[in-house]
């Protein structure tokens, strides 16, 4: 028991270090952080509502689809490292199926962009 313990202690020191660090940040920040509000600090986020307002606001659904869209392109674009990286190993057919891969995607783009779902009016 005394050796499972042993073999545990550098990660419960390493966690202990690391939440004493954070605290002791959050802390100092807290003190010594200026509170000066000015015109930017109070000015509306990027979706619109004010900061001192209710959290509870509903979000123009626009929005919405322009994170929806920015996550799956996002995701798709995220395929490109792995394959980029085996581009050696997997040879002509891997390359012309990621080719076809980056055609739909472009096709789509192409789709949303024609129909105005980038638009932010």
């Amino acid at each position: 028991m005394s050796s499972l313990l042993t073999d545990y202690l550098p990660i419960l020191i390493f966690l202990g270090v690391g939440l004493g660090l954070s605290l002791a940040i959050l802390v100092l920040a807290f003190l010594c952080g200026k509170r000066r509000p000015d015109t930017e600090k109070l000015s509306p986020y990027e979706c619109g509502f004010n900061p001192e307002s209710d959290a509870r606001n509903k979000f123009d659904v626009r929005f919405y689809l322009v994170a929806i869209l920015f996550i799956i392109f996002d995701l798709e674009i995220a395929f490109l490292f792995p394959w980029a990286i085996s581009l050696g190993d997997i040879g002509v057919f891997g390359f012309w199926s990621m080719m076809s891969f980056l055609g739909i995607l472009t096709v789509g783009f192409i789709y949303e962009w024609k129909k105005g779902a980038l638009e932010w009016e």
